[in-house]
């Protein structure tokens, strides 16, 4: 077949298939256009799921007479200008293919009016032309893109799409995710003349946490960190979810990277790293986080749709991203709020998806630390609060009763004085949970839980320093194995004494046990190995090193941290509370569940209906 060139039309249109998937992905562009052009106010007007109308009005600097016809022309921009603009793009918009694609596929009405100029002017078009009239017209400073009938000549693109309620949807959630990328900007949706979605500019905090709330949820904020980070010449800020608030789909993720929308693996890995043993199996953290980062060192013309990037330097973005999120959920007691007493029904939230258009009643701040939990259909929160003592306070002031000392406070008083965090033992119930006391009410642990994540983050100290102290038995202990087992011993041999643990094979199916981790418990070291053997089989080596050694740590801190009725004394459950209040993430145990709750006065007051 003859080589020839195609039509400037048909050009365009498969341009189009690329950039205008749906009428959400044409909105998307004519939002990026308004931003780019500086406006503080945008409104989105949609009839018929997008299929019937289309339009986006601004109040940006505008486009010039001169230049209306040319902005519906391919590759024309004016948002780079050579080769060193593509390498450090700053906007959002900059291909020149938005506007020419759109046009291509449906009749489009181009109205502007620049800064400054008396006069506006309109440029029309169904697709098919290549002389553009322009003439005058009625309009503020800004501009105004009216698309109609989209999809009108390409049938086969049109009988794809969904029902109007389904493509309003990928709309609405469109603006929504938007409109997070730029709180400085108001924005009104409407949808066949009904008012959708009105957010006004956010100005100061106040504006922000209401907005956050609108989009979000009431929850949110109080369930959520506040993130500022600065490294190596980038900037990571926002919120991310205590891991106690989680949902079971990726929905209510929004990363941003110097404003823009994007989709990205390394972020991904990243964000999966930082929450790994600290989030609920199958469970997912949400977060509204902005990365600011030079332009020379992120791609964004990686793809048509401008949804993926590429960074240049990817491990260090990797890196960065997750020891910001390490470390904001390392320093913080993440917690949670119970609603009932029946503690079969205990359940994580699920945290809500973009909630409805309604306005907030009051605005909460992002300083709170309560984690919602639902149990039947109470409305009483027992919440776990923040610990308002730095780590290094905490050593200072509670350091005494590591070493297994009473307290001075509890030798001068018949009742503990309960000032401590977490306050002070009472009882240890069925041989699982420690009662303590503080000044806010009561406290309910779970001793197991809390005693492996104490040990797990010991562990980790441990290891990071290249130092996991290891304790010689002073009887080694057989163990009959299968031979398997004993395999699986003698492969890992090396890295189990890297973690403290001396493990030899002595024939085909035993096993000589010589030394344990200090850390660890020694009552019950069979058991302990032959969990962790069963754990190395199970994963064997198909996790990367790290991740192993990781599951290896929290595998080891699980099976040699206190079971379940064994009795503890009063110095021993003192000296895990201590503990606690030492070791960063001990809100939630190695598996994302909570390690205690608070229960205030006031909420046991509720629960007898006292003062009524």
């Amino acid at each position: 077949m003859a080589i020839r060139t195609l039509p400037p039309q048909l050009i365009n249109q498969i341009a189009a298939g690329e950039v205008v998937e749906r009428p959400a992905s044409a909105v998307k562009e004519l939002i990026e256009n308004a931003f780019d052009a500086g406006s503080d106010r945008i409104e989105v007007d949609i009839e018929q799921g997008g299929l019937g109308l289309l339009r986006v009005r601004d109040n940006g600097s505008g486009i010039a007479k001169d230049e209306l016809a040319l902005a519906l022309s391919r590759h024309a921009t004016s948002k780079i200008s050579s080769l060193e603009d593509l390498e450090q793009v700053a906007t959002m918009g900059f291909r020149g293919e938005a506007l020419p694609s759109i046009s291509s596929v449906s009749r489009l009405i181009l109205t502007s009016r620049q800064r400054g100029e008396p006069n506006a002017w309109q440029v029309s078009t169904d697709g098919a032309e290549t002389f553009f009239d322009v003439r005058p017209a009625a309009h503020p400073e800004g501009s105004t893109v009216e698309v109609r009938d989209l999809f009108y000549n390409t049938p086969a693109r049109r009988k794809f799409l969904k029902s109007e309620k389904t493509e309003f949807q990928h709309i609405d959630t469109l603006i929504r995710r938007m409109s997070l990328a730029r709180l400085d900007v108001g924005i009104t949706l409407t949808h066949n003349q009904r008012e959708i979605l009105r957010l006004k500019p956010s100005l100061d905090a106040r504006d922000v946490d209401q907005r956050l709330t609108m989009l979000l949820g009431n929850d949110f904020l109080e369930q959520s960190l506040p993130l500022d980070m600065t490294a190596s010449g980038l900037r990571l800020h926002g919120w991310v979810s205590l891991p106690t608030f989680s949902r079971s789909q990726q929905d209510q993720q929004f990363f941003y990277v110097n404003g823009r929308l994007v989709r990205d693996k390394l972020i991904n890995v990243a964000m999966r790293q930082a929450y790994q043993d600290v989030l609920y199996h199958g469970r997912h953290p949400l977060y509204v986080l902005y990365l600011e980062i030079d332009p020379l060192l992120v791609d964004v013309n990686a793809h048509p749709t401008k949804m993926e990037v590429r960074f240049r330097e990817s491990r260090m973005v990797h890196d960065f991203i997750f020891r910001s999120i390490h470390k904001a959920l390392g320093q913080s007691m993440a917690g949670l709020s119970l609603a009932s007493a029946s503690p079969e029904s205990l359940k994580i939230q699920e945290a809500p998806a973009f909630s409805s258009v309604e306005r907030p009643t009051s605005t909460p701040t992002a300083s709170s630390g309560a984690t919602a939990f639902s149990m039947g259909h109470s409305t009483n929160p027992f919440r776990q609060t923040t610990l308002p003592l730095p780590v290094d306070r905490l050593l200072e002031t509670y350091g005494h009763l590591l070493s297994g000392h009473r307290s001075p406070v509890l030798e001068e008083a018949d009742q503990p004085n309960p000032s401590a965090p977490l306050g002070f033992a009472l009882a240890h119930l069925h041989g699982a949970f420690i009662l303590a006391q503080n000044e806010k009410g009561l406290i309910l642990v779970d001793a197991h839980a809390a005693h492996e994540r104490v040990t797990y983050e010991k562990l980790k100290q441990q290891r990071a320093s290249g130092n996991i102290p290891s304790q010689p038995l002073l009887l080694p202990i057989r163990i009959e194995v299968t031979e398997r087992e004993a395999e699986i011993a003698s492969e890992h041999f090396e890295m189990l004494l890297e973690f403290g643990v001396d493990l030899s094979r002595v024939s085909p199916n035993t096993l000589l046990v010589r030394a344990l981790p200090a850390a660890l418990s020694q009552g019950h070291a069979e058991q302990l190995i032959r969990d962790v053997l069963a754990d190395l089989k199970e994963d064997g080596q198909s996790r990367r090193m790290e991740e192993t050694f990781n599951a290896l740590l929290g595998s080891l801190a699980c099976h040699g941290s206190v079971r379940a009725h064994r009795p503890l004394t009063t110095l021993e459950m003192n000296a895990l509370l201590r503990d606690m209040e030492q070791t960063e993430r001990s809100g939630q145990c190695n598996h994302g569940r909570p390690t205690w709750i608070q229960l205030t006065l006031k909420e046991l007051d509720g629960l007898f209906q006292r003062g009524r």
